[in-house]
């Protein structure tokens, strides 16, 4: 009987730190939209926003965990973009419904989408996060996007 109340204790327990884990908005990471594109003019960068499920999609799951909330990606990431994540998560009715709007004005398909715009707020590519799973061939693609973007 002990071990059945040790394992559900732990089982309760790893569940209430997974779901923090997510409900918290990543260092280095804005989830404003507006402001992002107000900053993004201001420091001449471009603006990386990930549509994210951060409660329910794995593939999304992973990417934060992997990519999106090292200290190497940030870093990096933040020297050409403004970064921002609009979260959907099952858990949390609210935040859901506040950017809902937001993932139907720019049409996201998909978790994780990553679209990449303009300080003015033109979008220059879009992608599924998850083809990406390592920082490194993250930050290559990122880098790949905003030459092209330079060609236009």
């Amino acid at each position: 009987m002990k071990a059945i109340t040790w394992l559900a204790s732990v089982t309760v327990g790893v569940a209430a730190l997974s779901a923090s884990a997510f409900a918290t908005t990543l260092e280095g990471w804005s989830t404003d939209l507006e402001k992002a594109f107000e900053k993004a003019k201001a420091e001449k960068k471009s603006v990386l926003v990930e549509f994210t499920g951060s409660d329910w999609c794995p593939p999304c799951i992973a990417m934060r965990k992997n990519v999106f909330s090292k200290k190497e990606f940030i870093d990096a990431a933040s020297k050409n973009f403004i970064l921002v994540e609009i979260d959907l998560p099952k858990g949390d009715e609210e935040l859901r419904k506040k950017n809902e709007p937001i993932a139907e004005k720019y049409k996201i398909e998909g978790f994780p989408t990553v679209v990449l715009f303009t300080p003015e707020g033109k979008e220059f590519t879009r992608f599924f996060a998850s083809r990406f799973p390592k920082t490194d061939d993250f930050l290559k693609h990122l880098d790949s996007a905003l030459e092209r973007k330079d060609l236009d």
